[in-house]
């Protein structure tokens, strides 16, 4: 494994002149990571530095995050572009991993970039298909629009850990003192593009059947075995509209596996890009 380049901050332009803020550890096959909704590449480095020594690990910012600039008006596929333009610096081709929304966004890479992706693995997109959860509610996106226009990133922050991810006020309201509240404060004014990523996914109706349909490249689907009913179905709902899809289960974890324990995915991972 090489460390020198871990923390050095690379970049690549995509096309509409976005700069895309990256670190680069690790020998191997390129791997590149994918971060979910209000994250940015410091929630992802344990993952980078798990994967270093079999891969070289590109763990970069998504647009208007961090590092990382964007041009508006956002659109799906100038994240496409930028996981573009990180594969293209990488080589040329690339395994692609995402978690939570940013499966999604991988998933959606894969889909319009062909043989670019080899691989894809993701963990839990947070996909709603039948009654095991309730479906997001239909003003989200309109109250997430509203609360950064008033510049309230903090109230942005615990809206969307309450309402999508289901935890209670008053444990969020515990969570705003913790360590990495304030980098998702800082990447909330993002969270409308994790919205439109998951629009159609997850209003308890089944995934369009279209949507992957190009995606060529083989695609391991990982769930927690801690984790909720709604994460497993919608796994295994994804799984039966790809051409070449899996779902695995990783026995004993959650949701916050990637950012608590991501040596766990490991095994999983490394028989599936090596296979």
């Amino acid at each position: 494994m090489t460390k020198v380049q871990e923390q050095q901050v690379l970049r690549v332009t995509s096309k509409d002149g976005s700069s895309i803020a990256y670190e680069r550890s690790g020998e191997g096959a390129p791997v590149i990571l994918v971060a979910a909704a209000l994250a940015d590449r410091t929630g992802t480095r344990r993952l980078a530095k798990a994967l270093a020594p079999e891969y070289t690990v590109i763990n970069f910012d998504r647009r208007g995050r961090n590092d990382s600039t964007e041009h508006e008006p956002y659109d799906v596929q100038r994240e496409v572009d930028d996981i573009e333009a990180l594969i293209d610096a990488a080589g040329g081709q690339a395994v692609l991993f995402g978690s939570s929304s940013g499966s999604v966004l991988a998933l959606d890479a894969a889909n319009r970039l062909g043989d670019k992706v080899s691989k894809v693995v993701v963990f839990e997109p947070p996909f709603i298909v039948d009654d095991s959860r309730e479906p997001m509610p239909a003003d989200l996106d309109a109250d997430v629009r509203k609360l950064i226009a008033e510049q309230q990133p903090g109230a942005v922050v615990k809206l969307f850990m309450h309402k999508t991810m289901g935890i209670p006020k008053f444990a969020v309201n515990i969570m705003s003192i913790m360590p990495g509240w304030s980098s998702m404060r800082a990447a909330a004014h993002t969270l409308p593009h994790d919205l439109e990523l998951m629009r159609g996914t997850q209003d308890g109706t089944p995934l369009p059947a279209e949507r992957w349909k190009a995606v060529s490249a083989p695609v391991l689907v990982m769930t927690g075995g801690r984790s909720e009913q709604f994460f497993h179905r919608g796994a295994d709902a994804l799984v039966e509209v790809l051409a070449d899809g899996r779902h695995e289960v990783l026995k004993g974890q959650g949701h916050g596996v990637v950012l608590m324990n991501p040596k766990a995915l490991l095994p999983q991972f490394n028989a599936f890009v090596a296979g």
